[in-house]
């Protein structure tokens, strides 16, 4: 079926149809680094990674281009560099590389682009510049601030009410505002904070015009996706659109504006006062990053996400049971994207339904078990080869099956193959007791041993 997803701006499920589909342009925003990405941030990435790879199946890797940008200039750096005593430019790069490791840990594909605020400076003069001149934006002690009033459509997006709007912004209150809704695209900067000359004295940019200017530069005024979490709808994303749609006459911006939902941690807001504050890298220090992703992946995009150690045991589970299900037979599994189940395709194509892809692809480990213990084994390839080929769409099983099991990260093969063959000695001695302390001492690792015909094999519990 034809790819339908939810856009924001309709409130509703459309067809997808891209400007050109020779040149299909998707924007999300990134992560702003002054410390590592909550569960939350990674969330958004693996949701729009996701998304990425369903466009580039529809369309063809080379004609989708994905930009996701690093804010590495904002107020919440300059106060954590300061706080931890290190050169903005310090935290700023050790912040992204962790970013960039830890998304790629969860099986992410690196965007086409990854644009830096600090490398758009002059493209972002050059846009407020546009905004004064026309109206839309005014110079005021230093500042250069968005004049809300001149865009008739302010708040379409978010479909908030005037009222709504500023407090929810929770507007700066400013005598050198025309209007307490005006938001901030140019600001001073003191001596001992970033600045760039500028027309408006020496300053930096305001967050929203940063996106606005990146999106330009990479993709045009006018492309077919906008992403992010559902948090950055209001202000955020509203102030983009009023900003590119004034800085290019009128002229449209972006065809669908796409939100994941809000994630909870134990049915709890996350909040660092709460104690319950997770990061991705904390997460992936205990965690598989596949299993990680599946977790991510276990709920609709839309939907809120309860993040708990149980779904996390859940899903870890699932991924074993995928992984064995490859793991029948004694040859590499040959797949390719031709061969992706249609019902998983057709699942995915209905607004990202990867609990239902996930679902179907489940159905998938009956039958391989069926066909293999029949005997059935090229019937058993089909599937397996299937199932492989669902997965990858999703950003899973893309390992080796027998490595996965054995958990080669977490255990030492030598080790446990020396233990195997320990036991397999004392059984043939019949000293079964030593042989039974040593499966159970295996166990309490963590290694679970499966007995059959060709011998011993194991993998994690």
């Amino acid at each position: 079926m034809p790819l339908q997803l939810y856009n924001s701006l309709t409130h509703g499920k459309q067809p997808f149809a891209p400007i050109d589909s020779q040149n299909v342009r998707m924007y999300v925003c990134g992560p702003t680094v002054y410390d590592y990405a909550h569960i939350g941030n990674a969330r958004a990435v693996v949701v729009f990674d996701l998304l990425y790879r369903v466009l580039r199946r529809e369309y063809g890797e080379s004609h989708v281009k994905y930009v996701r940008n690093i804010t590495d200039v904002e107020d919440k750096i300059i106060d954590a560099a300061r706080a931890n005593g290190e050169p903005i430019e310090a935290l700023t790069a050790r912040t992204a590389r962790v970013f960039q490791e830890d998304m790629a840990a969860l099986g992410n594909l690196p965007p086409d682009v990854e644009p830096r605020a600090t490398e758009h400076i002059p493209q972002m003069i050059a846009m407020i510049e546009k905004l004064i001149a026309s109206g839309h934006a005014y110079a005021a002690q230093g500042h250069a601030l968005f004049r809300v009033a001149s865009f008739k459509n302010y708040g379409k997006l978010s479909r908030r009410s005037r009222k709504e709007m500023i407090a929810g912004a929770r507007v700066e209150v400013a005598p050198y505002k025309e209007d307490p809704g005006d938001f901030v695209l140019w600001k001073p900067s003191s001596a001992d904070q970033p600045g760039w000359d500028s027309p408006w004295g020496r300053g930096r940019p305001g967050w929203h015009i940063e996106c606005s200017a990146m999106s330009e530069t990479h993709l045009g005024t006018h492309f077919d996706i906008h992403g992010g979490g559902v948090d950055l709808l209001f202000p955020h994303h509203e102030n983009e659109v009023a900003q590119s749609v004034c800085a290019h006459g009128g002229e449209p911006f972006v065809n669908f504006w796409v939100h994941n939902g809000f994630l909870s941690v134990d049915s709890a807001k996350m909040s660092k006062s709460l104690g319950n504050f997770v990061t991705a890298h904390e997460v992936l220090k205990e965690w598989p990053g596949e299993v990680v992703r599946l977790a991510l992946l276990s709920s609709h995009y839309r939907d809120p996400l309860d993040w708990t150690e149980e779904r996390l045991k859940q899903e870890s589970q699932r991924l074993f049971r995928f992984y064995i299900a490859l793991n029948r037979g004694q040859h590499p599994i040959e797949t390719s994207p031709d061969l992706i189940p249609r019902d998983v395709e057709d699942a995915l194509s209905d607004d990202l339904n990867a609990p239902l892809a996930l679902t179907r692809l489940h159905e998938l480990i009956r039958q391989i078990n069926l066909a293999h213990e029949e005997h059935k084994f090229a019937e058993r390839d089909r599937l397996q080869a299937a199932l492989a080929a669902g997965g990858q769409l999703l950003g899973l099983m893309e390992g080796e099956p027998e490595t996965f099991l054995k958990g080669a990260q977490a255990s030492d093969p030598v080790q446990v193959e020396q233990r195997i063959a320990d036991r397999a000695l004392a059984r043939r001695e019949r000293r079964f007791a030593d042989a039974d302390h040593i499966r159970d001492e295996l166990a309490a690792g963590g290694i679970l041993l499966e007995d059959g015909p060709g011998g011993t094999t194991w993998r994690r519990a």
